[in-house]
């Protein structure tokens, strides 16, 4: 049992482990994935605009870096609280749903998307793992409508911001000679 209060930092960190094992599949495959699932997936789903979602390799590779920045910096959070702080239970609350949309998204999709292998046998055991951690240290839970409804907001300024840093912008040059 856990001594009252007292929450190892591993479980802190161990978000960040976790996260990192599931980003490296998600690293692996995500790009090519996009373009090659997008023709099956324009005719099952029509309505989506799957040519706004494929993603190239090198916006798939700042996007994980930025996140990885939101998760350290959320680990770091957790482990200097003993898990308490609100910043670190809203990234746990979110990769564990996170790890449950991977599940979604791949029966949506009647195969793999990326992401799914890990889901289950990393995202969301470590997930429920270091929520049974902060109860049995009596660590009090921070309500998680708020983490959950944040989580889609932070992947969405990660994925603008990986945007505007692999986006060439055209310049205007000088006009062309008459």
């Amino acid at each position: 049992m856990e001594e009252a209060g007292r929450v190892p930092a591993a479980v802190a960190w161990g978000l960040l482990a976790a996260w990192a094992v599931h980003d490296a599949e998600e690293l692996a495959t995500m790009a090519r994935w996009t373009r090659t699932a997008r023709p099956r997936l324009e005719r099952r789903l029509p309505q989506v605009p799957w040519e706004r979602l494929e993603l190239s390799q090198q916006h798939v590779n700042v996007a994980i870096g930025l996140m990885g920045g939101v998760v350290a910096a959320a680990s770091a959070m957790g482990a200097r609280t003993g898990g308490r702080s609100a910043v670190f239970q809203a990234a746990l609350a979110g990769f564990g749903v996170h790890g449950a949309t991977h599940l979604a998204q791949a029966a949506l999709a009647r195969g793999y998307t990326p992401g799914l292998v890990t889901a289950p046998v990393v995202v969301i055991p470590y997930s429920l793992w270091a929520w049974r951690r902060l109860r049995r240290a009596g660590v009090p839970a921070q309500r998680p409508g708020p983490a959950v409804a944040a989580f889609p907001l932070v992947l969405a300024g990660v994925h603008a911001l990986a945007h505007a840093l692999t986006t060439r912008r055209r310049t205007p040059g000088p006009p062309p000679p008459a």
